[in-house]
């Protein structure tokens, strides 16, 4: 049988300190794809020093792995994790493939690691992130408001899972996140998620539990969730903003009509025109 010309490097080599990378991850035969090309075009738009490197579960076709490699993009094979099975809550079957994520701490040839979700883009470079200090977790904070907040209007906001143990200061967003791949925390994380509940928001949950003394938060420029255009209007500065999360339903570039609650809304249509801007771009 011939060989695959694009299935991953399975002999990972030893990290130097200046070995970084972002990764993404995707699943199946489906329209995600597109997510990640239009990341791999907007990284390099970007001027973004660094490659992409994208977690591949088996089930992608070998279509999709050409058209990845074709993007400049460096695939690694992962095998699917599946939810807990310990615990009464039950993972959105939605977030639930998610867990996956969690095989990219094995990738120890990288020092350093940008995660980045497929429905995101990315506008501005981000390469100088790669400076913050090392030993801590880095991602932007969610929507979870409390008190005068939440009687402003947002409904929205993300519950704590109590069985997670006390919440933790500030609850982030796992669609974009920078980490250092090591074979102890890989598996550490493979051990405490044997015996931690499943969630409703699964490995976004799981990852707040199991960094909650390391993390450290970013500015929302860095991941600006879609919604928080309407929620948290005084927050944001959109010439600032340099990578934006599609995350609301019916915001996904590749299947946006302009129906649904907010997606008529003018700065929606202008950032999935800004998508498509680069998607486009040959």
């Amino acid at each position: 049988m011939a060989p695959n010309l694009v299935s991953a490097t399975t002999m990972p080599k030893p990290a130097s300190l200046t070995s970084r990378a972002y990764v993404t991850f995707l699943a199946g035969d489906g329209d995600y794809v597109k997510g990640v090309v239009g990341l791999a075009k907007g990284l390099r738009k970007a001027k973004a020093a660094y490659p992409l490197v994208v977690a591949v579960l088996p089930n992608v076709p070998e279509e999709h792995r050409r058209m990845l490699v074709a993007q400049g993009c460096l695939l690694r094979d992962i095998e699917p994790v599946h939810p807990p099975e310990n615990g009464t809550g039950l993972a959105r079957a939605y977030y639930a493939i998610n867990y996956c994520k969690l095989r990219i701490w094995e990738f120890v040839e990288y020092h350093k690691m940008i995660y980045l979700d497929g429905d995101i883009q990315v506008f501005g470079n981000i390469d100088h992130l790669f400076e913050l200090p090392d030993n801590h977790f880095y991602a932007v904070a969610d929507c979870v408001c409390e008190g005068w907040e939440a009687e402003k209007g947002c409904p929205d906001k993300i519950p704590w899972s109590w069985e997670l143990g006390p919440k933790p200061a500030v609850y982030f967003n796992a669609g974009m996140f920078m980490f250092e791949p090591s074979l102890s925390t890989y598996d550490d994380l493979f051990a405490t998620l044997k015996v931690t509940p499943h969630t409703p928001f699964a490995e976004q949950d799981f990852l707040n539990m199991f960094f909650r003394d390391i993390y450290k938060p970013i500015p929302p420029i860095y991941n600006l969730l879609l919604a928080n255009l309407w929620r948290h209007t005084d927050d944001i500065e959109l010439d600032k903003v340099k990578v934006v999360h599609y995350c609301f339903e019916g915001s996904k570039p590749w299947r946006y009509n302009g129906k649904g609650k907010y997606m008529d809304r003018e700065d929606v249509r202008m950032l999935v025109n800004m998508w498509w801007d680069i998607y486009n771009d040959e």
